[in-house]
């Protein structure tokens, strides 16, 4: 199915919030406010490696209109956050890792008089020789910058499979290459911040953004000290996160400095400080080794990745286990020798971004494709056919995986399309001028979903009919962009024929969803419609025999619909026309009255659907996508310009069209991004690039406006896990798609991204060279 309005038979289904969203009408939690609040401000630290020798608040302490000063003594629970690994500290006590490193919080009656109580904060330091390298981090004797050790190495992975050694042997095509990725802003609308307040129980509400509000909950608890709860986390909605908030950002400071005055406290970074201390995408360095027999058939691979995770871990396990498992691409490999490390430095902290490690991973690894089908003088998409995995063959890490089509069904619909065929045979470009040249090229790419065996993954959610009279649905997810509500509204209008009048969708508020995991590892869409299918039954046969008993007709002669129960045949054509029909027999707000509340609620719990071999890190379902690109190079200025793109998507059945489109559209810019233009500098571990003036975003100028989505929907018969979420598939292959096409303009291999345009630059007088394949 071709995604657009004229070619889709799916019912295109209006965004509840984008009227709202573009208008300014809605409020995001950053825009929430209160007539006695105050505000909060973090200082950090001047030096990205240095030891605490004395900080003196006095002068800050005694400015009027400040209500609070807080340092490490005033933290009296954990002094330490993290969603896996909780080793960042809250404020640091005797040494700083990082330009961004919080060391004392105020809260003023103003952002000017919190700002100045910052600037009058004394703080001595010893300045220390920062690691700003994962190079320098590694070498002998270097400091440790963490007690818990060995060394600066947060975590190590690998997969060995075979005999990789013996097999290079008797290969005989060899690349090597080397592949660099770049420091990657999240670069969200919203900034980090929220509304701390203290009701009149003495609870705590947070208002502030994140991708899990539970885990924001316990981790806060810690830090508080309290039972969790004692605190209610509002998640949404939330103006973008991309992974960026998944972890505590201002959250601590916030709790902590609302508890100290017993008033509101409003925290909201500026862009400086979001870029300061924010996450970034893990820059890597993925070095790999592939081999081949004559007849042009895998038979070794070696790879070693390094991950720069920043200061602090995060999630740079996870991302480095993950990054791991997918550098092995959708190929049969036999010999498999891949090992990873993850590494402590005093750079900008890295962490969760969409895709997770598999950007980086399937950029170096279909890289290694085109070389390798370049040195057999083969088509690069046949070479790819040649190796794929078949559908019943285990996973990457030899791991039993959900079996569908997906992987070839992406292939040949990008094999039989018409921007394939400009690789295959190039159009001559007369009117051009000889400096620009053009070319085509093409990546795949399966993507596992959820977050791999060995993390608690909880699922669940909760159906009810409310004393209002409406279907309600609750879960723990949040709404930061992607169109989550328009999906449930949609998943709910299929299950009972009802209208969106008819709905009540709660999410990301702690005392009123169920705990249903976090809204990160393209798991929401899966989890929830798993939920539905689990309510749905249960839901509607109380509904139906309350009806019965209300009506005096079979229950097996009604159904539910636009506002209520109806006999079976006069259900309305259009919701729209419900005011028309006489059919109507009982209304939900009827029902509604008949029973006890609590008989009108369905609760489900489970777990997100894991590997059976129990992996550590593996994944059970994955998503796959296929990516055609054209690109425009200009050999004078070494501009990339992305023409054309074609993405392939399966991922099971498509709910909410407009969301997918705009998921696949907002995933492909920020992958065009990663590949051409973006990159978060840093010289001696600070930030060269320390605002959005200087770091290159895509414009509606660098984005084209020729591009199609196709979307697979078919699913083996009996598959119980439905639509996949496509919130990363639609980020993780353009990139080498792109670098393919250039190589095909001007014969120029890309091993480092953000593309440098002056490996792409070639004076007049120079003609292009075909570019030597490495081995």
């Amino acid at each position: 199915m071709l995604l657009n309005r004229e070619q889709s038979g799916k019912r295109w289904h209006l965004r509840p919030d984008g009227a709202p969203k573009v208008t300014g009408q809605l409020q995001y939690l950053t825009d929430m406010t209160l007539p006695d609040m105050i505000h909060g401000r973090v200082l950090r630290s001047e030096y990205p490696h240095a030891r605490l020798l004395s900080i003196d608040t006095s002068e800050a302490e005694a400015l009027e209109g400040v209500y609070a000063v807080l340092t490490s003594k005033d933290v009296p629970g954990l002094n330490r956050f993290g969603i896996a690994t909780p080793d960042q500290p809250v404020f640091c006590e005797d040494i700083v890792r990082y330009v961004g490193d919080a060391i004392a919080a105020v809260a003023a009656d103003s952002p000017e008089r919190a700002a100045l109580a910052l600037d009058v904060i004394r703080v001595v330091y010893e300045e220390l020789t920062p690691l700003d390298s994962t190079d320098a981090a590694l070498a002998p004797g270097a400091p440790e910058l963490h007690e818990h050790g060995p060394g600066n190495v947060l975590h190590r992975t690998e997969i060995k499979r075979g005999d990789a050694e013996q097999a290079f042997a008797t290969c005989d095509h060899i690349v090597t290459e080397t592949y660099y990725t770049p420091r990657q802003m999240h670069a969200y609308m919203e900034t980090e911040g929220g509304l701390f307040v203290l009701d009149e129980e003495g609870r705590l509400n947070v208002y502030a953004a994140t991708q899990h509000g539970y885990k924001d909950r316990m981790q806060l608890a810690r830090i508080i000290g309290c039972p969790e709860e004692d605190i209610r986390v509002v998640s949404s909605p939330i103006g973008g996160s991309f992974g960026g908030k998944d972890e505590l950002n201002v959250q601590p400071y916030g709790a902590l400095l609302a508890l100290r005055c017993g008033r509101p406290v409003k925290m909201h970074n500026s862009r400086k400080e979001s870029v300061r201390a924010g996450l970034k995408r893990h820059p890597m360095k993925i070095e790999m080794q592939t081999g081949m027999s004559r007849e042009g058939i895998i038979q070794a691979h070696r790879v070693r990745i390094t991950a720069d995770t920043g200061a602090y871990a995060t999630l740079g396990a996870p991302v480095l286990n993950f990054c791991t498992e997918h550098c092995l691409g959708p190929y049969a490999i036999p010999n498999v020798d891949v090992e990873g490390v993850s590494v402590y430095t005093n750079n900008g902290l890295s962490g969760e971004f969409r895709g997770f490690g598999g950007n980086q991973a399937i950029f170096a690894m279909e890289g290694q494709m085109d070389r390798l089908a370049a040195i057999m003088n083969m088509d690069p998409w046949e070479f790819r056919r040649r190796n794929m995995r078949e559908k019943n063959d285990p996973g990457p890490l030899n791991q039993r995986i959900l079996v569908t089509d997906g992987l070839s069904q992406v292939w040949e619909a990008v094999d039989r399309s018409e921007l394939w065929q400009k690789h295959q045979s190039p159009p001559a470009h007369p009117a051009l001028p000889p400096w620009i040249k053009r070319g085509v090229g093409a990546a795949i790419a399966m993507h596992g979903a959820g977050l791999g065996y060995g993390i608690p993954d909880p699922a669940g959610g909760r159906l009810s009919l409310n004393n209002e009279g409406k279907i309600e649905v609750a879960f723990s997810y949040e709404e930061f962009g992607q169109g989550l509500i328009a999906t449930l509204e949609i998943m709910l209008c299929d299950l009972f024929q009802c209208s969106t009048s008819d709905l009540s969708i709660i999410i990301g508020d702690t005392d009123r969803v169920p705990h249903s995991g976090s809204s990160t590892a393209s798991r929401s869409t899966t989890m929830a419609w798993m939920a539905l299918q689990r309510l749905q039954t249960p839901f509607r046969s109380r509904v139906l025999a309350v009806a019965s008993e209300m009506s005096g007709f079979p229950a097996d002669e009604l159904v539910t619909g636009p506002s209520g129960v109806w006999r079976k045949g006069q259900l309305p054509a259009e919701t729209s026309e419900v005011e028309s029909e006489s059919g109507l027999l009982i209304s939900y707000a009827e029902l509604a009255t008949q029973g006890e509340a609590d008989e009108w609620i369905f609760d489900t719990k489970f777990d997100y659907p894991t590997t059976p071999d129990n992996v550590v890190g593996g994944h059970y379902l994955y998503t796959y996508a296929a990516v055609a690109a054209e690109v425009e190079v200009n050999t004078l200025t070494g501009e990339t310009k992305l023409l054309d793109t074609r993405h392939v998507v399966a991922a099971g059945p498509v709910i909410n069209p407009m969301g997918y489109i705009g998921q696949i559209e907002g995933g492909s810019v920020m992958a065009l991004g990663f590949t051409l233009t973006e990159d978060a500098v840093m010289q001696d571990s600070r930030y060269v690039t320390t605002n959005l003036d200087t770091y290159l975003i895509p414009t509606i100028q660098d984005i084209h406006t020729n591009l199609e989505v196709e979307a697979i929907e078919d699913l083996p018969e009996g598959d119980a896990f439905g639509p996949r979420g496509i919130g990363e598939i639609g980020s993780v292959a353009l990139a080498p798609a792109i670098t393919a096409a250039i190589h095909q303009a001007i014969g120029v291999w890309v091993n480092r991204l953000p593309v440098p345009r002056e490996q792409l630059v070639r004076p007049l007088n120079v003609p292009l060279q075909e570019g030597v394949s490495p081995s």
